[in-house]
């Protein structure tokens, strides 16, 4: 699907937001914006990677949850990732969310599955883990993979039990949950705060977080800390109950605390009615949230719906509606990005909108900065619906004031001066400066020496924006020219700093061709897009020579995506670089071009698989089968066209028998493929 440079653009400005978000809130526990600006953000980017898959890159925050831990704590590996959920705004979201679970798991969309809730409390996830009951370990959610070890913490919040009760718990217990500081005592902190002239918090989401990473557990144990569980991440050597809510209710045996208001409910409705509930109670409740989670309470069907990198595909969070306050507009700023684009952004009055100071606010482009019509002096309402910098929702043209003027786009760019162009039929405008300007190439070079693309480990963007300002940086080959000395003279630098630096630039060197194709930043080819085509064409010099017709043969490029590429390695000056690049050792392995199997012999036929196979593990018979053209899904169902069944096939060979769906063996598949 093509995607316009809008589009892409957009999608960038998204990522790069709440990237630094992510950091703000994560590491430094020092949010800029509120949950709902950030769930809108978030929400956005999602929508359009929904709408345009060649948007997706292993680097999209989509991909992935918060950000890396801060280095005053140890460090704890999560056997199991702590993932986060997608969101739902409303009903609409809710129902097709419940329409996407029912079509994976190919059931009648009359089915009324049966949902887990519980309310979305607003604090800080943790991970607890018991070891023959007692408490060993105590990490924050980190980014996901990686946490910080806050063991020491957790121990002095007395809703968290050091051993649990009774006996048939399993021997290796992992328990996560949302640690939160409740409303009475979040007031009765701040009073006493107060009254002792000393810093008071800001919500409490933060209080909870900033408790929890303190580096004197004294200090935590004054705080006034609670903990709800709300799943289990590993259990070994034990069972567990083979629902959710059976298991919530089992911690809670075992002397876990656990949400009070969670409940078991049929179908949308049933979750519907249960937002409304919660909703209703909202301010009575003795802690803040904001909104609800339902999960697919069977743990088999959460096994069979799987995951999505980022979040499950059986669980989602309902949020409430966002707060919105009025402030107004200081000026209209016009940024330029990696790609040349000039994009408006509202600088505005700061304004305490829902435990945050909001001072920016994207325009997105000047179609609609005009859309809006804001103008210097408005008086406009900022939305806490998402946006990272939050959103102008719209002007109160009854307090504008006199001889204002409409916010025109600059002829020339507002860093180097040059011509400000805008394509037919694009809304976003661009600076033609290229390599000529500053904003441009300081932006080309980071993502050329980011983590997905060459990965040159100490390359920061302050280093850059300062080799670029002499003019020491003008093409990504510049790079592999720095020399020891020169850098050991640069400002934060150093003689050690820049032999570490120097070791990178030489490691990064070997490469793959995916990420070399990616580190270019050929408008619109991001990283997903970059590996197929390196997957497909295997050779650098097959990639420069292929036709737009020929691209548009790789999955997930189209007309527009083809043009770019070809458009790009059909500048002289880029072939030059790449030249100069590889002249200076950057290498990777090439290969033969590999030939896609949709048209394979299984094409267009669906198989599910059960049992144990004589020599083919499950994921392996998946890549078989898959590698072939065919498609494998969960369950069997009236559009199954073959069991793969082996020793051991229990329900699944009797369901295929009864709905007479063909039953294969290891070696009919082999046949099968083979003809």
């Amino acid at each position: 699907m093509s995607v316009s440079d809008a589009i892409s653009n957009k999608a960038r400005m998204l990522r790069n937001q709440i990237r630094h978000h992510n950091y703000q809130y994560h590491a430094l526990d020092d949010p800029e914006v509120p949950d709902a600006e950030y769930d809108r953000l978030m929400r956005e980017l999602l929508a359009l990677e929904e709408e345009y898959p060649v948007l997706i890159s292993p680097d999209s925050p989509t991909q992935r949850v918060g950000d890396t831990p801060i280095s005053a704590f140890g460090t704890v590996q999560h056997e199991l990732p702590m993932l986060s959920l997608g969101n739902a705004f409303t009903a609409d979201e809710l129902q097709e969310f419940h329409r996407r679970v029912l079509d994976r798991l190919e059931l009648d969309d009359d089915v009324d599955l049966t949902y887990a809730a519980e309310p979305k409390l607003d604090g800080a996830a943790v991970s607890l883990l018991y070891e023959d009951g007692v408490l060993v370990r105590g990490a924050t959610r980190g980014d996901g993979t990686t946490g910080e070890d806050i063991t020491h913490n957790v121990r002095t919040i007395e809703a968290i039990p050091l051993k649990l009760l009774g006996s048939d718990y399993p021997a290796r217990l992992e328990v996560r949950g949302e640690v939160f500081m409740p409303k009475a005592g979040f007031d009765a902190y701040n009073d006493k705060a107060r009254a002792a002239g000393e810093k008071t918090f800001v919500n409490p989401r933060n209080a909870a977080a900033g408790s929890l990473r303190q580096l004197d557990p004294k200090l935590t144990a004054e705080r006034p800390l609670d903990m709800y569980a709300y799943s289990v991440g590993i259990a070994r050597g034990g069972h567990l109950p083979s629902g959710h809510s059976e298991i919530i209710d089992q911690l809670q045996e075992w002397g876990i605390k656990v949400c009070p208001e969670r409940s078991v409910v049929n179908g949308v409705n049933g979750c519907l009615k249960y937002y409304k509930d919660i909703g209703a109670r909202r301010d009575r409740l003795s802690y803040e949230i904001d909104g609800v989670v339902y999960k697919v309470d069977s743990l088999e069907l959460q096994k069979e719906l799987g995951f999505v990198s980022r979040a499950p595909r059986w669980a989602i969070a309902h949020k409430y509606p966002a707060q919105e306050e009025l402030t107004e507009v200081e000026a209209v700023e016009f940024q330029v990005g990696r790609t040349g684009a000039v994009t408006p952004v509202a600088r505005l009055k700061p304004v305490f909108v829902g435990g945050v100071t909001v001072s920016n606010a994207t325009l997105h482009n000047i179609d609609e900065l005009h859309r809006k019509d804001v103008r210097v002096g408005d008086t406009v309402i900022v939305r806490r619906a998402g946006d990272v910098i939050p959103e102008v929702a719209r002007v109160i043209l009854d307090r504008r004031p006199q001889r204002t003027r409409r916010v025109q786009l600059p002829k020339t760019c507002p860093v180097c001066d040059s011509r400000v162009a805008r394509e037919a039929g694009e809304t976003v405008a661009r600076c033609t400066g290229g390599l000529f300007c500053a904003a441009q190439r300081a932006e080309a070079l980071k993502h050329f020496v980011s983590r997905r693309a060459l990965d040159i480990e100490g390359f920061g963007a302050k280093l850059i924006e300062q080799l670029v300002a002499t003019d020491r940086l003008k093409t990504p080959a510049d790079i592999f020219q720095l020399t020891r000395e020169e850098l050991s003279e640069l400002e934060r630098m150093g003689e050690k700093s820049a032999d570490k630096l120097i070791r990178s630039i030489d490691a990064s060197k070997s490469t793959t061709l995916a990420r070399f194709l990616f580190a270019l930043g050929i408008r619109e080819v991001g990283e997903t897009t970059a590996a197929g085509i390196a997957v497909h064409y295997g050779k650098l010099a097959n990639v420069v020579a292929a036709t737009e017709e020929e691209l548009l043969g790789i999955t997930d490029v189209g007309p527009v995506v083809a043009a770019r590429i070809k458009a790009f390695f059909g500048e002289e000056h880029n072939l030059d670089v790449i030249s100069r690049l590889r002249d200076y050792g950057v290498n990777w392995p090439e290969s033969e071009p590999v030939l896609d199997a949709e048209n394979g012999p299984l094409s267009g036929k669906i198989f599910v698989i059960t049992g144990t196979l004589p020599t083919l593990t499950r994921d392996e018979a998946k890549d078989f089968i898959q590698d072939a053209g065919g498609k494998v899904t969960g369950t069997v169902s009236r559009k199954t066209d073959f069991l793969v069944a082996g020793e051991s096939a229990g329900s699944k060979l009797s369901k295929a028998e009864k709905l007479n769906v063909s039953v294969l063996d290891e070696a009919a598949l082999r046949t099968l493929v083979s003809s």
